[in-house]
């Protein structure tokens, strides 16, 4: 009996084993680990360059008091009871012993490097720990932290996100993001030449203002010719509290439409290297703080919508991606 025509049956894409046709965070996860993993976010209580007058004040104009660690549990209570509230809170939804501690909130190697081998190694031995997550910038790897890095990545999986957010220095100026694009890749190739096991996510924000779809394509382009392991794709999202929300309401920003969200994400994917992992298509802001958009608050949908697009294009990761 012939076989029945599914999405997941006439999928071109190599390294997927379902419908999707991008290297999901999921997949990865299956093949490295045997299966899912929980992410367990931390707040180890540092700061950032561009908030405590290094290279800026104020931080960057989207950002969240909590530098994007909203979802963790209180910086002032310590790194190995973070961890153990949230695998509780998360052990009913997640049915697995399999967890990744993500040190996520602001950047997390901005700090004398004893500080931040006391914080990371807190979590080094702790029950049901398979790999570690340590997000920082690019501008924050002076040689002693890569060292400490690459003692890591000998230890257990390490994977080191940074933010780059944008490849276009006047957009990174308009944020207050603190750095350039070339600064960016200095930082990221003296953390690729600290150790070979050391793995790289970028992460990318699609509706920045004033930013065209060109450009955020350019950004895309750039990315996909360092090759890092991993890219998060993120929808900009207007947080109550922040410049942004300020801009927002003075009129002087105007959110992204979800359809041409869905695009430029479908575009990003068929740019970028097919061996990379997709760990991110969409943000999530707290429910309770986002202004706009709307639409984003429907993330499942979304991300159908992204594979619905795929699918008829007849294209997948990697389609339009050229080695340098």
């Amino acid at each position: 009996m012939p076989k029945k025509s599914t999405q997941k049956n006439e999928n071109p894409y190599k390294y997927s084993d379902s419908n999707k046709r991008y290297y999901t965070y999921d997949y990865y996860l299956r093949k490295t680990f045997g299966g899912k993993c929980a992410k367990i976010p931390i707040d180890a209580g540092f700061t950032c360059p561009n908030i405590d007058g290094k290279c800026g004040v104020g931080g960057c104009i989207y950002c969240s008091g909590r530098g994007s660690g909203d979802f963790a549990e209180s910086a002032e209570l310590s790194v190995r009871e973070q961890y153990e509230i949230t695998r509780a809170k998360l052990s009913s939804k997640w049915s697995t012993d399999r967890c990744i501690p993500y040190f996520q909130a602001h950047t997390n190697t901005y700090a004398p490097v004893e500080k931040v081998r006391e914080k990371i190694d807190a979590v080094l031995g702790l029950d049901g720990v398979v790999a570690l997550n340590v997000a920082t910038r690019a501008d924050c790897l002076e040689d002693e932290i890569c060292e400490y890095l690459a003692e890591l990545a000998d230890k257990l999986p390490l994977t080191v996100e940074l933010g780059l957010q944008t490849a276009h220095d006047s957009t990174a100026t308009l944020i207050n993001r603190g750095h350039t694009f070339a600064d960016f890749v200095r930082g990221y190739e003296r953390l690729r030449a600290a150790s070979d096991k050391i793995n790289i996510c970028v992460h990318l924000i699609f509706g920045l203002p004033e930013e065209t779809r060109e450009m955020m394509l350019g950004t895309v382009k750039r990315v996909a010719e360092l090759a890092p392991e991993q890219v998060k794709i993120h929808l900009l999202h207007v947080i109550k509290g922040t410049e942004m929300a300020r801009m927002y309401e003075r009129g002087e920003y105007t959110p992204l439409e979800r359809q041409e969200y869905v695009e430029l994400v479908a575009d990003a994917i068929e740019l970028l290297p097919p061996e990379t992992v997709i760990a991110r298509l969409t943000g999530d802001g707290m429910a309770d703080t986002l202004i706009a958009p709307e639409w984003s608050r429907k993330k499942v949908s979304v991300i159908n919508d992204i594979d619905k697009e795929l699918y008829h294009r007849g294209s997948y990761q990697g389609m339009r991606y050229i080695a340098f």
